[in-house]
């Protein structure tokens, strides 16, 4: 880690059934499954499959059914083709992205030596009790204020984090800033706005140990999400949800 990072560190706080002719009225009545139904039947049992998260093989009657209707020369799409022998991958994939379905960033703040490793988003929702957690660590170190954080910011980072192949935890120079702070720390420097996304939780200055901070900069840039500050004599990139623009 830079030398500046490592001086602002603390100790860590369906189925058809047609009826078939027949000069019998009893026989007349009686449904025969055509080739149709049986794909339709095996393709709800494939669905009911896929949404228990199992994989249910196929009945022996249903599937030499369906073999011998195939072998009388109708035609049949790839994906019949696929039910009718059994193929279950697709249902497998599904499963298993949903047991992959959640979003997981760590911070370690440079300026209290706090550290935090959470699943903040999960199965397509934020996380409340998450999101508070991340609000706390990224608050205004100075005076302890909070503001509850955008969750895009989260979602920003976690797709910069996945554009680097990158695990790091983010290395937090700054989240929120209340006003007062803010005004302090314009009145002092020139690099930061008087209206900054800071203030709005909408912004963050971060680094990350192992990636070169000229790639995390340009990442972030590509990504077109919001702003991105470029500051390599102090060693970090400020990103935020506001506008697409760049600076440096």
């Amino acid at each position: 880690m830079d030398e500046r990072h490592a001086a602002a560190r603390l100790p860590i706080i369906g189925c058809d059934t047609p009826t078939v002719p027949d000069a019998s009225p009893v026989a007349s009545t009686v449904a025969v499954p055509t080739r149709r139904g049986l794909l339709a039947g095996f393709a709800k049992l494939a669905a009911g499959a896929a949404l228990v998260g199992g994989v249910v093989d196929p009945l022996p009657a249903l599937a030499k059914a369906v073999s011998k209707n195939h072998h009388t020369g109708h035609g049949h799409s790839a994906a019949h083709g696929n039910l009718m022998h059994g193929d279950w991958s697709n249902a497998r994939a599904a499963t298993r992205a949903g047991s992959d379905n959640r979003r997981v960033l760590a911070f370690n703040h440079l300026h209290t030596g706090e550290k935090l490793k959470v699943t903040y988003w999960s199965d397509g929702k934020y996380l409340p009790t998450a999101l508070h957690d991340v609000n706390a660590i990224l608050r205004d170190w100075r005076t302890n204020q909070t503001i509850a954080m955008d969750p895009k910011l989260l979602d920003l980072m976690f797709q910069m984090q996945r554009r680097l192949h990158s695990n790091d935890t983010i290395q937090v120079i700054c989240g929120y800033r209340c006003p007062k702070t803010n005004a302090m720390l314009a009145a002092n420097s020139e690099g930061v706005a008087s209206h900054s996304m800071h203030m709005e939780g909408k912004a963050i200055d971060l680094d990350l140990a192992s990636k070169p901070l000229a790639r995390i900069r340009q990442v972030a840039v590509e990504l077109k999400q919001g702003g991105v500050g470029y500051y390599p004599k102090s060693h970090f990139v400020h990103v935020d949800t506001g506008r697409v623009r760049q600076w440096a």
